[in-house]
């Protein structure tokens, strides 16, 4: 139940008041706008969520119950943004993802290799070959450049099952992608 002070604000939200809204957003904010950049680590795409999801709340304000604290609804309200703007920058980007990956990590494999489009294109294959697990983690600490730790909250698993997914995920890349090395077609 939220705070008396707080569940006055609410009150006069639903009743249409402007002002006690404004009251709301300037107190969630900043815990909005950290748990945004926690995610995305971009600040001008943690200010974009953050404002997105007030006004996602702003809409669908009738749907709030009151039966857990507004922080909590809002709080899962900007995760979500958040974790949809990363899915939409990871489809954007795809492309640059797939090279970061040649370029950061599959170097050692790279040694030696005549660096063609053949190459990248092997690379791509093998990225998607991978479990889907497995790829989020690659592609979300390696190539977007998070922590473990961002990366775990990101995908609500331990840091453990990170870093676990990403050993097994590069190995396996780097086994599947041998034969380049070798000089094999």
């Amino acid at each position: 139940m939220p705070a008396p002070d707080e569940q006055d604000l609410i009150t006069e939200v639903r009743r249409g008041s402007h002002d006690a809204f404004r009251v709301l957003v300037q107190t969630h904010m900043k815990q909005a706008y950290d748990i945004a950049f926690s995610v995305l680590g971009d600040h001008d795409d943690a200010d974009d969520v953050a404002q997105e999801a007030f006004v996602k709340v702003h809409r669908s304000f009738a749907k709030f119950r009151g039966d857990s604290e507004f922080s909590t609804w809002l709080y899962r309200i900007v995760s979500n943004c958040a974790l949809n703007r990363l899915k939409h920058r990871k489809r954007k980007l795809r492309r640059e993802v797939e090279l970061a990956i040649a370029d950061n990590e599959i170097a050692s494999i790279n040694a030696g290799i005549r660096n063609t489009e053949d190459t990248t294109v092997h690379i791509e294959r093998v990225l998607h070959e991978l479990p889907t697990l497995q790829r989020a983690v690659v592609m979300l600490r390696h190539v977007n450049g998070l922590s473990t730790k961002q990366v775990s909250k990101i995908l609500d698993c331990s840091e453990g099952t990170v870093k676990t997914h990403l050993h097994r995920g590069l190995k396996q890349m780097r086994e599947k992608l041998q034969f380049l090395k070798d000089g094999e077609p």
